[in-house]
């Protein structure tokens, strides 16, 4: 018998909607009928993707014994932690202060006024090993709820009061930024780092793109060669092991070992969009054909499996009910689709044995082979598309088709990044497609952004990711390609980001806007966990802003969110490593380079600039066609006079500037001077 979740978008809450459970939305349906019948109401936070949801769900959720104890004794709620992140949030900081840890799928039992009295993560459907089982916890909860409710109310509220004072005392700090922050977070990355594996910590190994981005710019910036070393050393690793998908691109979301050989299987979009941008920026600063092609393959993955005019969530770990079935391979298996002799050699060099290295079966990988060998990478390519060709047969992975738009963000920051560096125009093409189904699907009457796109509905409002992320993949695409619609358009979506989510009073940026939603808490989140956090992206938005346009606005403004940020940094500095890039910029020096011409700058110089990290350079190109357009988000630009004939060039740099030129090559010199891997 289907349940109210039939009717929603979500793919996670579709996959729910034939339980017995009789499951709601969250919505002010759920909340009134927990409040009329005197219930509380049980939460269950997942996305489709989630192995362990999927346990939990076949356990317990289309168990009738456990339906029948949710159905009457609880109001269900279901939430898609990708559709509200705001959800997800206030009720994982609740998890991870009681419990000490959290995850997915999150159980929360609490009142109808929506405050928690018990959390929790996964639970078996009965007690084992010392885990309490959900049955067991649903009755006991129904029975105290009964007899003794005035008490968990009572803790209820102490735990609301607990929480509120937190992220009071949290977000009332602010700091006084200076390079010693970033010198912290380096030691502290050396002393976390794994040398014989790379990476940080110890299993479960997740990749963490942006710690090793912040380590290749400290490395640039501080001339410090160990910390471009880390870099390589984990990129290697992770390109190596099978976290890595050696047959058809991408990488899978953590390892369970530290050397990255057994993953958890599922994909994301993010993780993807980070990597891709940090293979390509590592073949940039070191030029080894290795990171490349790691980075094209994982384009081409992206590409070839996730976009449909913008780019689905990701792909689950499960095929058929077992997990990691689609991506593991016997030698028999391998030699009947390449032949004996080629399988042979196939198998020996990604290590697929009769013995296994996953549940009696092998995951591709490459760890312990000879140094890489971009020659060796290029040699299999044919066959690695042949098992991939034999790999969509046998099996097929659940798609999320939901499409996020601050993940779709990501993807287009990466894109752009990775299509500049590779030199890939099909990158930047679809990185422009992408920002146009964004336009036009995922933005409202009021040019106001939603968080989802599924089946020809938009739904939910924009949260400070979307804008913030969006905003600088905005500013991405007007560094590759000098258009001044991105330009006007990054600053609009800057502007509704303060105007929404700033926090005047204390700093930074709230995660919900001040009009959405009310919570039980207005969650701000500022931690880069596996993405970056929207206040450290809006940090870096608002950076690039104010060298770029010059604006006393959003100098302020930067200023501010630094000040903000260094207060955050200061408590746990690894925990901030995409926050630590956008304060770099502040910190080191920074050029500026302003073309006059009136067409458009030469495409060869064009080139050039490009291959330079937007966070090194920032470029404005004033025409006669843009130069209205361009006065009003860089009114300085007004006292550049167009030149007669060919371009007339203006360098900056460390607040100076050089007197105006009229030479190409005396401005590839003055970029290359500074960037020795340009070729």
């Amino acid at each position: 018998m289907a349940n109210r979740l039939k009717n929603e978008k979500s793919p996670y809450l579709l996959q729910h909607g034939d339980n017995p459970v009789n499951w709601y939305p969250w919505g002010d349906e759920a909340f009134k009928k927990a409040e009329e019948e005197n219930k509380p109401i049980f939460l269950s936070i997942g996305y489709s993707t989630c192995h362990w949801c999927h346990v939990m769900a076949h356990e317990s959720f289309e168990d009738e014994k456990v339906a029948e104890l949710l159905n009457k004794n609880f109001v269900s709620i279901k939430v898609d932690r990708e559709e509200r992140p705001d959800i997800d949030a206030v009720y994982m900081s609740v998890c991870q202060a009681l419990t000490g840890s959290g995850g997915w799928p999150l159980t929360i039992i609490m009142t109808p006024e929506q405050k928690p009295f018990f959390c929790g993560t996964y639970f078996p459907k009965d007690s084992r090993y010392g885990q309490p089982g959900l049955t067991d916890i649903l009755r006991q909860v129904a029975v105290l709820w009964q007899t003794r409710r005035k008490e968990l109310e009572d803790n209820a509220e102490k735990i609301m009061d607990v929480m509120l004072q937190g992220r009071q005392d949290e977000n009332g700090v602010s700091g006084t930024p200076d390079k010693t922050i970033l010198a912290e977070a380096y030691d502290m990355f050396q002393k976390q780092f794994d040398r014989e594996w790379g990476g940080f910590g110890t299993a479960p190994k997740f990749p963490t793109p942006h710690h090793l981005l912040f380590l290749m710019r400290y490395a640039e910036l501080e001339k410090v060669p160990e910390a471009l070393e880390m870099t390589e050393i984990t990129l290697e690793a992770m390109a190596r092991g099978g976290i890595h998908d050696h047959i058809g691109g991408g990488f899978s979301r953590y390892s369970t070992d530290k050397q990255w050989l057994v993953p958890h299987f599922e994909k994301m979009l993010y993780d993807n969009a980070l990597l891709l941008w940090t293979y390509a920026e590592a073949y940039r600063r070191t030029r080894k054909e290795i990171y490349g092609e790691v980075a094209r393959n994982t384009a081409d993955y992206m590409l070839r499996e996730l976009w449909d005019g913008g780019f689905y969530c990701g792909q689950d770990a499960d095929s058929e009910g077992v997990e990691g079935k689609y991506y593991v391979f016997t030698p028999e298996e391998v030699k009947s689709v390449l032949g004996g002799e080629d399988g042979e050699k196939f198998c020996r060099y990604y290590h697929i044995t009769d013995r296994g290295n996953f549940e009696g079966k092998s995951i591709p990988n490459t760890i312990g082979n000879p140094a890489a060998d971009i020659t060796d990478f290029r040699r299999y390519g044919i066959w690695r598309k042949q098992l991939y060709d034999y790999r969509l047969g046998r099996t097929r992975l659940h798609k999320d088709d939901k499409i996020l738009l601050s993940w779709n963000a990501w993807a287009i920051i990466a894109l752009v990044r990775a299509g500049n560096i590779l030199r890939e125009p099909s990158y930047l093409e679809t990185a422009v497609r992408t920002k146009e189904f964004i336009e036009e699907k995922m933005t409202d009457e009021k040019r106001r952004l939603y968080i989802r796109f599924r089946d020809g509905e938009a739904a939910n409002a924009g949260q400070l990711d979307d804008y913030a992320v969006y905003a600088l993949a905005l500013l991405e695409l007007y560094q590759a390609t000098f258009e001044m619609d991105y330009l006007s358009l990054a600053v609009l979506r800057a502007k509704q980001m303060q105007e929404l989510f700033e926090d005047r009073e204390k700093g930074g940026y709230y995660m919900t806007a001040f009009d959405g939603e009310a919570l039980i808490s207005r969650p701000k989140e500022t931690y880069d966990g596996a993405i970056p956090s929207g206040n450290s992206v809006a940090a870096m938005v608002l950076q690039k802003l104010a060298l770029l346009t010059a604006e006393k606005v959003w100098q302020e403004a930067a200023e501010r969110q630094i000040r903000f940020c260094t207060g955050e940094i200061r408590r746990y500095p690894v925990g901030y490593s995409f926050a630590l890039m956008a304060l770099s910029i502040a910190f080191y020096s920074h050029r500026e380079l302003v073309c006059v011409v009136k067409k458009d700058i030469p495409e060869e110089l064009k080139q050039y600039v490009n291959l330079c990290a937007s966070d090194e350079i920032s470029v404005i190109v004033k025409t006669e066609r843009n130069e209205e357009e361009l006065l009003k988000c860089a009114p300085f630009t007004a006292a550049y006079p167009m030149p007669e004939a060919g371009p007339t060039y203006y360098l900056c740099e460390n607040g100076m500037c050089k007197m105006p030129v009229t030479s190409e090559e005396v401005v590839k010199t003055w970029i290359i001077g500074n960037n020795s891997n340009i070729l």
